[in-house]
């Protein structure tokens, strides 16, 4: 019920922050609002400040190598697409932007990862894992984060069979991102820098991702997941260290 505004407000105006993104994206502030909502009546002002204090929990994340996949991972499945892209004979210009420019979309899309992870990581993942297992926790939650974004691409004329192929990549990371959580120490900073990656790279995408190949990204990274799975990093609850 919290979106509902946003998308009201945008059905109305019709104005784009970046191309291809609805003012509705505004509605990421949401997960964070029900979250510290929710963590307020359950345990009061302590509990919410906790929770909000996980949006800078790098400390959690005890073996910092994992830090290359969190920045790296999806970065490295985007170029992949622009490769085969390239190697197939597909029409897409080359890579084109500023140093500036990047920084500044970096910062932007932090922000609202942060806010959506303190939803989908720091208060809504561990329930969810204790009581389905980490695989079923990565499914439920990629699913329902998919279908929360369904009517802000609708009002981007995004169509059906490119919301569906966008959905199975949206849970397939998910995927990797719980499995990620659990490597860093369940760290919300770790998966908002995770989630900012994902946002950047469709940006950056040439031209403003206007060529992003929404099938061969999200059939790559389902691949890579998959991958995960078989490799058993969803077996079993892992974490490196517990902090309090």
């Amino acid at each position: 019920m919290l979106t509902v505004p946003f998308l009201a407000v945008d059905a109305v105006i019709g104005a784009r922050i970046l191309p291809g993104l609805p003012l509705a994206a505004l509605a990421f502030v949401c997960p964070a609002v029900a979250a510290l909502w929710l963590e307020y009546r359950r345990s009061g002002p302590a509990g919410a400040r906790a929770l909000l204090a996980r949006a800078f929990d790098g400390r959690r994340v005890k073996a910092t190598i994992w830090y290359v996949p969190v920045l790296l991972l999806y970065p490295a499945v985007v170029t992949a697409s622009y490769a085969v892209l390239r190697l197939t004979g597909a029409d897409v210009p080359g890579p084109d932007f500023s140093l500036t420019l990047t920084v500044l979309l970096a910062l932007g899309f932090f922000a609202g990862a942060v806010c959506e992870e303190l939803g989908w990581s720091g208060y809504a993942t561990a329930p969810l894992r204790e009581r389905w297992g980490p695989l079923g926790a990565a499914l439920v939650l990629g699913a329902f984060w998919a279908v929360w974004h369904w009517p802000a691409l609708l009002l981007v004329q995004r169509p059906v069979s490119w919301i569906a192929w966008w959905s199975l990549g949206t849970v397939a990371i998910r995927v990797i991102m719980v499995w990620l959580y659990g490597r860093t120490g369940d760290s919300v900073f770790a998966m908002a820098l995770f989630h900012m990656t994902v946002n950047l790279g469709w940006q950056l995408f040439p031209v403003n991702g206007s060529h992003f190949d929404v099938r061969l990204v999200s059939t790559i990274t389902a691949a890579v997941a998959v991958a995960v799975v078989a490799a058993g990093g969803l077996r079993t609850r892992h974490r490196d260290v517990i902090v309090p």
